[in-house]
């Protein structure tokens, strides 16, 4: 995999979406900071609003942080090498390595068991209606399993993955 490049008009509109998504962030920042009501937040020393800026781009930076890890692992879980990581974020295969330990699949104890977000789910072929089956628990204790059959592993897996996130 070669390095993402995006176009000048893509990098316009992604930094107004993150500027849009910022905007609340750092208002509940500011507003939680000053104690000010929140038409009067704003109207301090720039220094201190700027701060409050920085403070909410810390926050989207370990969002950020976050939902890379889960994709790495979301990856490393369909097979994805160390190598292939580090390619798509244009580290090394070590840097990789570093960055998200223990993401790349050992072969499971039990075939078609898997640990994601701090759960575990379990595929299994359905015979009765010629598919794949999941069942899971989440990282919180919540059970899940398919309400039906699924028509590929990739299918079913992919499933008890957004569970697995949603109970993370």
């Amino acid at each position: 995999m070669t390095a993402v490049e995006i176009t000048t008009e893509e990098q316009a509109e992604l930094a107004k979406a993150l500027l849009d998504a910022l905007n609340p962030v750092a208002a509940a920042v500011r507003a939680r900071a000053t104690g000010l009501p929140e038409e009067r937040m704003w109207h301090a020393d720039p220094a201190e609003i700027a701060l409050s800026v920085l403070a909410a781009w810390k926050v989207v930076d370990g969002e950020v942080k976050r939902l890379a890890a889960a994709a790495a692992a979301t990856a490393g879980s369909y097979g994805a090498s160390y190598e292939q990581l580090g390619a798509a974020w244009g580290i090394t295969r070590q840097g990789a390595r570093k960055k998200w330990p223990e993401v790349v699949s050992r072969p499971a104890a039990r075939p078609g068991s898997l640990e994601l977000f701090g759960g575990t789910f379990e595929l299994a072929a359905d015979r009765a209606a010629d598919g794949w089956h999941w069942t899971a628990v989440g990282a919180d204790g919540v059970s899940g399993e398919a309400t039906a059959g699924h028509p590929t592993r990739e299918e079913a897996a992919a499933h008890a993955g957004a569970f697995l996130a949603e109970h993370a």
